[in-house]
Formats: C-alpha cells, sequence, structure tokens
C-alpha cells in the first residue's frame, strides 16, 4: 500500500468505544476534536447511555455516530424520539446492528426491521452504517448474516466490518461481497493497540451477563493477543495492501475498535503517522 493512501486511513480513522462512566473525558483528553467517534450500544449500559455519550461527544467538536441497536429500541414511537434527539444534538450519522436483546425490546427483531421503519420518517439521518462480518459470528449462521447484508444494502450507506485477525480472510470475504453486487463503501475493522488485562478490565464494567457475551463475542481478540508477541495492527494492515489498494473493493476509511483505551490507541495512531512523514498526526481528513 503507498504511503499516501495509508496516511488517509489513518488521518480519518474512526474509533469505537464503549458508554462507560468517565469516557467522554478520556477522549477530549488525547483526540483532537474533529475525529469520528462511534458509541456502542449494549444492554449492559443502555440505550440512553449510547445517547448521552453520543450528545456530550458531538457538543465537544467529535463527529459521535450512536449505535443504534435495533432490539433494543420498543418501537416506532422510540425510533421517532431518538431521530428527534439526535437532530437537535445535531447527529446526522447513526450505525444500526441488530443488538444481543433477547428478547427485544419492542417491535424491532432485525436491523432490517428498523431500518425499513426509519425510511419512512424521513429523519435527519444522512449516513447510516449496517453491520458485515469476514467470519462466522459467534451467535448468527454464515447464511443469516451474509442474506442479512444483501436485504440491507438498499438502506444502509456504508458497511462496517466486524474484527478479523486473519487478512487472507478479509480478503477472500470482501472479493465474495464484491462479486454478489454490494458496492457499499466499506469501513474496515481492525483492533487498535490493546492490552490484554485492560480488554479483560473493560469486560468487568459492562454487567455480568453483557460482560459474558462481550468476552465470547472477542475470543478471538483474546486468543491473538496472548500470543508471543500479540497482534500489530500496522502489520495487519501492511498484510492488506493489496485489498487497501485496490479501488473495486471499495475501502472507505478504518473503524478501529479501542475497548475503550484510548491513550493506547491514540498514540499508535499518531506514531504510525510521525514514521510516514506526516507533518502534523493529529488533523483529520474531512
Amino acid at each position: 500500500m503507498s504511503a499516501s493512501a495509508l496516511r488517509t486511513l489513518l488521518k480519518s480513522a474512526r474509533y469505537e468505544v464503549l458508554p462507560t462512566a468517565g469516557i467522554v473525558d478520556r477522549i477530549s483528553e488525547h483526540v483532537v476534536p474533529g475525529r469520528t467517534i462511534t458509541v456502542t450500544a449494549s444492554t449492559g449500559l443502555s440505550l440512553e447511555a449510547t445517547l448521552s455519550t453520543a450528545e456530550q461527544l458531538q457538543a465537544l467538536g467529535y463527529t459521535a455516530v450512536p449505535h443504534i441497536a435495533a432490539r433494543m429500541v420498543q418501537g416506532r414511537t422510540e425510533l421517532e424520539e431518538i431521530l428527534d434527539r439526535l437532530g437537535h444534538a445535531g447527529i446526522d450519522t447513526i450505525f444500526v446492528p441488530a443488538g444481543d436483546a433477547t428478547p427485544p425490546a419492542g417491535g424491532y427483531a432485525s436491523a432490517l426491521d428498523l431500518l425499513v421503519d426509519l425510511t419512512s420518517m424521513a429523519p435527519p439521518i444522512t449516513q447510516i452504517g449496517v453491520s458485515a462480518y469476514p467470519e462466522s459470528h459467534p451467535i448468527i449462521p454464515d447464511d443469516v448474516t451474509v442474506q442479512a447484508m444483501w436485504d440491507k444494502r438498499d438502506y444502509a450507506t456504508q458497511i462496517v466490518s466486524n474484527l478479523c485477525f486473519d487478512p487472507g480472510i478479509v480478503s477472500t470475504w470482501l472479493a465474495r461481497v464484491r462479486a454478489r453486487g454490494i458496492e457499499l463503501p466499506l469501513i474496515l475493522g481492525i483492533a487498535g493497540k490493546v492490552e490484554l488485562a485492560k480488554l479483560a478490565k473493560v469486560a468487568t464494567k459492562i454487567g455480568v451477563g453483557e460482560s459474558t457475551r462481550f468476552l465470547r463475542k472477542n475470543t478471538a481478540t483474546f486468543t491473538r493477543m496472548a500470543k508471543p508477541g500479540g497482534y500489530n495492527p500496522r502489520k495487519f494492515l501492511d498484510r492488506l495492501s493489496p485489498v487497501l489498494d485496490d479501488p473495486y473493493m471499495g475501502i472507505g476509511g478504518l473503524h478501529i475498535y479501542t475497548f475503550n483505551q484510548i491513550k493506547d490507541t491514540e498514540a499508535w495512531r499518531r506514531k504510525q503517522l510521525e514514521l510516514l512523514g506526516d507533518p502534523d498526526p493529529t488533523s483529520v481528513v474531512s
């Protein structure tokens, strides 16, 4: 991958965080306003925590992207209230996963259900991201995730890939996605510079049941980081160079899963940009 292409991806990279206590202060301490920050939704932390965190970040000058987990929304009335709230906060981008709420809180059993309803509301939302899984989902069968991505393509503006630590799997999967006719830009999900002990600590903050799901969904992260040498996000990106350089693959950006290790992730990103000769690694590509 060319240095300029990698610089562009790193300068525009967005961060995913969990809405735990104190996360807004930590972001404002280590990350320059202007960066896109996505805020997860989980039953252990509540949708209110997601929305409140997103509102605070947007007010501080970040581009906040709340995750609106379909199975956590009670129905059309609550969805309308959420959209009104986001409009007042100036938030125009959302990410819509199905979520893990069991049973669903209301009328939306899947992300597609919510997306269909969303189109009839004329909301102030201009960008909508949906999930994609290069590797098997720990709960949902592969054929279901593939069909779901196809079904959602007409309602979304981008797809965001879940974590995968094998560049070969990512390359093969993305080629198949494009061959199926899904042309939405892909925001490539990668893990940031994450320490295993800190990752385990995050899991304890989100409730017992939620923590169990968190650990199960991120088994690959623990396994990879427990190996000698751990995980190196730069090496991962370098091995994906042919995909990142190929316009047909449609890589639209990087989505860095921070697991709330904001300081470490931002320090890693800045270091990579400095190594690439970037004169201002804190700047953001608009």
